[in-house]
């Protein structure tokens, strides 16, 4: 491996764009302008609402798809590259199996070809299904597997030959929480080791403890891309104030309006900003109210998910392509 290509972004994508022609001649935008990094080393989370170009995105980088427009390369490799995929781990959202296979012949395949050595094989399969929380003995066919159990399958088969670069999409899909849970630690596990993470989901929670950055995609354009703490900065939710003994005229009033609820022996008043809350906080004090606490509501990742995935596009003549060191940053 040259130094180029490890001092390189694990992944780095320029102006790229898809689209497709509908067996009646339409033309269909999937992918738009899409510029981002994603750097050696780090969890990074693609997300968006179902049909946002997420899984179009993964195939381009995969080799599978070719894009319409723009550039991007992968492990310091073009996109597409054979030398590049030979690194990469990869969980499609909807993965297939030969279902007559058991796991441990499934994984056997999927060794054969990685090229990994026959020696040592079958005690690489079985420690590698231990990680992902299969038993190694379990010989039962892949048809009698449950969904979730199909999914660690899958995950197995991703990590089996140590790859640089884990693609995965929607990994967390048909698990329980016991199941979510150990697939977020395996990812923490992956990248103490120094693997790169880019995965896709639509449980926001699981994204917003384990990524560093993430790119949100909406109606195949990169609506955001940035670090999950300071795009958590913008999803201010406005204050909440803490009182007891609040007039019974300023609760109901405020109560009516879903301004003020009852926690214990407290009442809260939130106000949606900073002119609320001093028009707020002057009339409590106006009264014999005790005032406890005033704070600001921290909003979530899903707030920034939801804000952006309702917003309208902007015109394109208004569009214009992020600079790849804010993206990057």
């Amino acid at each position: 491996m040259n130094e180029a290509s490890t001092s390189s972004p694990a992944l780095r994508l320029t102006g790229l764009g898809k689209s497709f022609r509908t067996s009646w001649g339409k033309k269909v935008i999937a992918l738009r302008d899409v510029g981002l990094e994603v750097q050696r080393g780090e969890i990074f989370g693609l997300l968006g609402p179902n049909g946002a170009g997420k899984s179009t995105t993964f195939k381009i980088v995969l080799g599978f798809m070719n894009a319409s427009q723009g550039t991007g390369t992968l492990l310091g490799h073009p996109l597409g590259s054979s030398a590049a995929r030979q690194r990469i781990g990869f969980l499609p959202e909807n993965p297939y199996f030969y279902d007559y296979l058991t796991v441990q012949e499934f994984l056997d395949t999927c060794a054969s070809l990685s090229s990994l050595p026959r020696r040592g094989r079958a005690g690489r399969i079985g420690e590698t299904l231990e990680r992902v929380g299969l038993d190694p003995d379990n010989k039962v066919r892949l048809r009698k597997f449950s969904k979730g159990m199909l999914q660690r399958a899958g995950l197995a088969q991703a990590i089996l030959h140590d790859p640089e670069l884990l693609i995965l999409d929607e990994p967390m899909s048909g698990l329980d929480p016991i199941g979510r849970r150990q697939v977020r630690d395996l990812i923490l596990e992956l990248r103490a080791e120094g693997k790169t993470v880019l995965f896709s989901s639509h449980v926001l929670a699981d994204v917003e403890a384990l990524c560093e950055r993430v790119g949100i995609l909406v109606r195949g354009e990169l609506r955001q891309a940035g670090r999950v703490r300071d795009l958590l900065q913008h999803a201010h939710r406005g204050f909440e104030i803490e009182v007891r003994e609040l007039p019974e005229t300023l609760w109901s009033h405020w109560a009516e309006r879903g301004a003020a609820r009852k926690s214990g022996d407290r009442i809260i008043v939130t106000a949606a900003g900073p002119e609320e809350l001093e028009e707020r906080l002057r009339q409590i004090l106006g009264t014999r109210a005790s005032l406890l606490a005033v704070k600001p509501v921290q909003g979530s990742l899903e707030d920034v998910f939801l804000a952006e995935v309702e917003r309208p596009a902007d015109p394109p003549d208004r569009r214009q392509r992020k600079p790849m060191e804010d993206i990057a940053a």
